[in-house]
């Protein structure tokens, strides 16, 4: 059985998109960069899926991860990637199929068919909707020393709590550091 992965980077305020994260993450450069490349190379390479929203599988097309080259981007294109999206119909990064209705099932099923981690990048909304119907099992979050103060964040409103235990932390290059959580679910 497959287990949902949230992959995040996010700032130390829990923001993960808008134009301040970005600038901001552009400029990490040095030790920290590469070691965020690393880790988010091996997980990568111990995935069995990607679970994309539209405009993250936009972002990933734009920045011309359908034709990179490089182990980290062949591994990306070799994965099975499912996109939701109500709107896009062709995809142009290989191994790519759109998931379009009924998305809690369809992810559901996924799951049950899926031997390994399906790992869920950025993708927002996506990512709400996961936490919302109880289908994330582990949350790695990579946290960048600095507050953003505006932007997309992490964690919206959710109907009930959602209990999480620690599984992992550890330190990424000089200042960042990696949280892995995995879901309380009841007995």
């Amino acid at each position: 059985m497959g287990k949902i992965v949230i992959s995040e980077t996010a700032s130390l305020d829990g923001l993960i998109g808008g134009s301040r994260f970005a600038d901001w993450f552009d400029r990490m450069g040095g030790k920290d960069r590469e070691a965020w490349a690393g880790v988010e190379f091996k997980e990568a390479l111990d995935s069995e899926a990607l679970l994309l929203g539209r405009r993250t599988y936009e972002w990933f097309v734009a920045r011309g991860w359908t034709s990179r080259s490089g182990e980290w981007a062949d591994r990306l294109r070799s994965l099975p990637k499912y996109v939701v999206s109500s709107s896009l119909e062709d995809l142009d990064w290989n191994n790519s199929t759109v998931l379009k209705s009924d998305v809690v099932n369809t992810i559901s099923k996924l799951k049950q068919n899926v031997n390994g981690d399906i790992v869920v990048y950025g993708s927002g909304r996506l990512v709400h909707t996961l936490m919302e119907h109880d289908l994330i099992d582990e949350l790695r979050l990579m946290i960048c020393p600095t507050v953003i103060g505006d932007g997309e964040r992490l964690f919206g409103k959710t109907s009930h709590q959602k209990p999480m235990r620690l599984v992992d932390t550890r330190t990424v290059g000089d200042g960042l550091v990696r949280l892995a959580y995995q879901s309380v679910r009841d007995a």
